[in-house]
């Protein structure tokens, strides 16, 4: 009998399952599904979000530099959140684990970028800035990107910029198949070795090989065919039109913004109307993160360097204001009727607007 008891059976985890666990940590760091943000219509959405963040004027803090807003755009506009460790400077993280009481974080453990590898450090949330977009009322720690409130769309796109680009890569191209009488095989790869290189000339073959059918090929046998895939059933580009122009508008900008055609007054509101909407309040809500956290008030704005606003119908608002103003003083009302004149348009004291 052999001395030695007989080792259990050890027994391990599927490895099916521990696949699914990687695959979703890689999902959740790199993005929604690392697919959509190749696409050019994404990056040129997020290269707005990026330059207009950038532009934004900050006051109560000399942390948020042009760059940090700028990394914070593009986490931001991939991810749905951002999180820098506070330091000297702010430090991005490249990932992060929290931890949370009543919906709010509480601890931070952040995987920090460096050279040679990144580093780990742990951190209370005062010592975190955390800008989220769009959170879900399930988590609210966590932000949503636009891609993934728009993953049908986002794939859509994706898979069809995927296949064009198949298409061109891999199907004959401005290929024909020219008839031939039958010959040797040896002399059909000298025929067709005769056309490489003949580009834009006019090259003649004569056959006196003529065995097919007991005499000469019929002249409509011998009209070339094309073997260019037509796609225009499918409408490729309807269905590229239509998904650029949905991933513009779930990253806040107007579609008309790039369409070959727009001119200068469709480009100016398609700006406008991205930093109003979409950047002002985002700034708005990264303010109120970094002013809970760095200890002063802090302000960003965007739409004065955007100059996100109509010139000239402030312009004109203004000089009817002045005008207005002039006509009730030399009419002799007092301060208190003028103010209750304005209240009636919600320019007034009070004026019950918000």
């Amino acid at each position: 009998m052999w001395p030695f008891k007989r080792k259990p059976v050890e027994t391990r985890s599927s490895t099916g399952y521990t696949a699914q666990l990687i695959g979703a940590r890689q999902a959740y760091i790199a993005g929604v599904s690392g697919l959509a943000e190749l696409t050019a219509t994404v990056q040129g959405c997020v290269a707005l979000w990026e330059g207009g963040l950038s532009l934004a004027d900050v006051q109560g803090t000399d942390l948020l530099t042009r760059h940090a807003l700028a990394v914070a755009a593009r986490s931001l506009a991939l991810r749905g959140e951002a999180v820098f460790f506070v330091g000297d400077d702010l430090i991005p993280a490249v990932d992060w684990e929290v931890t949370t009481r009543g919906g709010k974080p509480r601890a931070y453990r952040l995987s920090l970028p460096e050279a040679g590898g990144n580093t780990t450090e742990t951190a209370l949330a005062a010592e975190v800035l955390h800008f989220r977009v769009a959170p879900d009322p399930a988590q609210p720690w966590a932000g949503q990107a636009p891609l993934r409130r728009s993953s049908l769309t986002a794939g859509l796109l994706h898979q069809i910029e995927t296949a064009l680009s198949e298409v061109y890569s891999n199907a004959p191209m401005g290929s024909q198949v020219v008839p031939f009488p039958e010959s040797q095989e040896v002399d059909l790869e000298t025929l067709g070795a005769g056309f490489r290189g003949r580009r834009g000339r006019v090259l003649v073959r004569e056959s006196v090989n003529v065995s097919a059918a007991g005499g000469p090929v019929p002249t409509q046998d011998w009209k070339p065919q094309d073997v260019t895939p037509n796609l225009s059933g499918m409408m490729p580009d309807a269905m590229l039109t239509a998904a650029r122009a949905a991933i513009c508008n779930a990253f806040g900008v107007l579609p008309a913004l790039v369409v070959p055609e727009a001119q200068g007054p469709v480009v100016r509101e398609a700006q406008r109307h991205l930093a109003q909407w979409v950047l002002q309040p985002l700034a708005m809500l990264m303010a109120e993160e970094a002013s809970a956290k760095l200890g002063g008030p802090v302000v960003i704005d965007c739409l004065r360097p955007l100059q996100a606003y109509d010139a000239g119908g402030r312009a004109r608002a203004a000089a009817t204001v002045i005008e207005a103003l002039a006509a009730a003083k030399a009419a002799g009302l007092d301060p208190a009727e003028t103010d209750k004149a304005l209240t009636l348009v919600n320019w007034g004291t009070n004026d019950g607007a918000a």
